[in-house]
């Protein structure tokens, strides 16, 4: 078995953006923002839940429109092949309450998340495994000896790139490409594939 773990970020990496899925439903364009435009989490996270409660949006209003989505595609096949031949962990930001179906379609691979702090089916607050998880993950799995290959797409991801042996950008936008040149920048799973085998 490699001594190689590969971390993949969540939404924009193998499934849709959530919260631009329920933008488009529900009209608000604000609720479009998401790691790709805002690096502060706490700033992006507290904006978004400003909104939900100035519209009295609930956590089952969301959970509909994400039982709605569908792997990017792609997205399946890809994953089946990489944990073929390594250990595959997701490093998310998304939250327990989100990413369940979406775990279920691609075959319930491990990942790292946050959670919600819910009543009456209302978003109070949100809670952060820990500060910058994808950072200190990485550093936990290199403490235990693995190589980390890291991808991601936002600016969240930087940190967790950064600190892998090999990180490489997918599906980045044109900004964050731009800001972060010394990453490789790939738009197909084919290609994603072939960084990632470079270094297994």
């Amino acid at each position: 078995m490699s001594q190689t773990i590969v971390t993949l970020d969540l939404e924009g990496v193998l499934v849709p953006e959530v919260w631009i899925a329920f933008a488009e439903k529900t009209g608000i364009e604000d609720l479009k923002k998401t790691t790709r435009d805002i690096p502060d989490y706490d700033e992006l996270m507290t904006g978004r839940l400003r909104i939900l409660r100035e519209h009295q949006l609930t956590l089952p209003m969301i959970q509909d429109v994400i039982a709605e989505l569908e792997p990017l595609p792609g997205a399946l096949d890809f994953l089946n092949e990489l944990r073929e031949r390594v250990q595959v962990i997701i490093l998310s930001d998304t939250f327990e309450a989100f990413a369940k179906p979406l775990m279920r379609q691609l075959g319930w691979p491990t990942i790292f998340c946050h959670r919600l702090e819910v009543r009456d089916g209302h978003i109070l607050n949100y809670h952060l495994r820990q500060p910058d998880q994808k950072r200190c993950s990485v550093l936990a799995l290199q403490s235990l000896q693995y190589q980390v290959i890291a991808a991601g797409d936002s600016y969240n991801d930087i940190s967790m790139l950064s600190t892998a042996e090999h990180g490489i950008l997918f599906h980045a936008p044109d900004n964050v490409r731009a800001e972060f040149p010394q990453f490789p920048a790939v738009d197909s799973y084919p290609a994603l594939m072939e960084q990632i085998t470079q270094h297994l």
